[in-house]
């Protein structure tokens, strides 16, 4: 079946699907779906309504799903991308984020929860995905959030003002030093691909920006390592850093930390897919050995 004018909304989504399917897209029919809705501003279930009947497929379809068939990715076609309860807004030059990085957040704000004014950095925020849904779930939460690329920064600056969040356009190694010692979790989900280690995904390799992606060094470990140095700089004693890594990163990280001596209670976090995705610590105290 292939896309033709005139065809119902739901021989366009299932030719829509073929095209997607053929191209290698990983969920053909949900992103077929997603492009007919933003065309139709109706909501999936209103959307699958209409199949059932004679609707006429959206006009413009056709060239949504030949762009989204060329590997560009579903997000930039339609200007949002969906985080937790949040909504954000994203294009080229910034980080598409991932479902696999809410459960990053997850621990923020459980580790938060009780705490009447937690102060809490996010570095290297991107898009504003992880800041934004901690200052949107945790009431009271006093955010910040870093971003070195102008351009994400950008789109942060739109995604994070409504919230209000801190927004610094800086370097996650030296920023914030007049709020050294002062926060209670530093977040960061950093860039940490190895330089040779590119992308298998067009979406990713040829859409995501690399200041984003790659690490720096041949392991992609000088950002997480500078992170983590920032954290230990940036938390108080017995401060919360949690950070996202690859699941091949973890073993490396929770050694890293321990090495530096600055770091009790290392864990390691599992994702949805029951991947190693996240290294999480405590600072410890310079005046207390355990």
């Amino acid at each position: 079946m292939s896309l033709e004018p005139g065809q119902s909304l739901a021989d366009a989504v299932s030719a829509a699907t073929d095209i997607l399917r053929d191209a290698g897209v990983p969920s053909p029919r949900v992103d077929a779906e997603l492009l007919a809705d933003h065309l139709l501003n109706v909501g999936l279930g209103r959307l699958r309504a209409m199949m059932l009947g004679d609707a006429p497929a959206p006009e413009g379809y056709e060239a949504l799903v030949a762009e989204r068939a060329s590997r560009i990715p579903l997000q930039h076609i339609t200007g949002v991308a969906h985080f937790r309860y949040l909504e954000l807004a994203v294009g080229p030059g910034v980080f598409v984020p991932r479902p696999e990085t809410e459960s990053v957040a997850q621990l923020v704000i459980d580790h938060v929860r009780g705490m009447a004014r937690p102060r809490i950095v996010d570095l290297g925020t991107g898009s504003g995905a992880i800041a934004g849904s901690i200052a949107h779930e945790v009431p009271g939460a006093e955010v910040h959030a870093v971003e070195f690329s102008p351009f994400a920064h950008a789109w942060a600056a739109k995604n994070l003002a409504p919230l209000g969040v801190r927004l610094v356009l800086g370097d996650l190694r030296d920023a914030l030093p007049e709020l050294n010692g002062t926060f209670d979790v530093v977040v960061s989900n950093p860039p940490y691909i190895p330089a040779e280690a590119v992308p298998n995904e067009p979406e990713v390799a040829l859409h995501d920006p690399p200041e984003a992606l790659y690490g720096g060094g041949a392991d992609g470990m000088e950002l997480p390592t500078a992170a983590a140095a920032s954290a230990a700089r940036l938390l108080r004693p017995g401060g919360y850093f949690v950070m996202e890594h690859a699941e091949v990163q973890a073993g490396w990280i929770s050694d890293h930390l321990a090495g530096t001596g600055n770091w009790t209670g290392i864990r390691t976090h599992l994702d949805l897919n029951g991947k190693e995705r996240a290294t999480s610590a405590l600072l410890a105290d310079p005046d207390h050995s355990e």
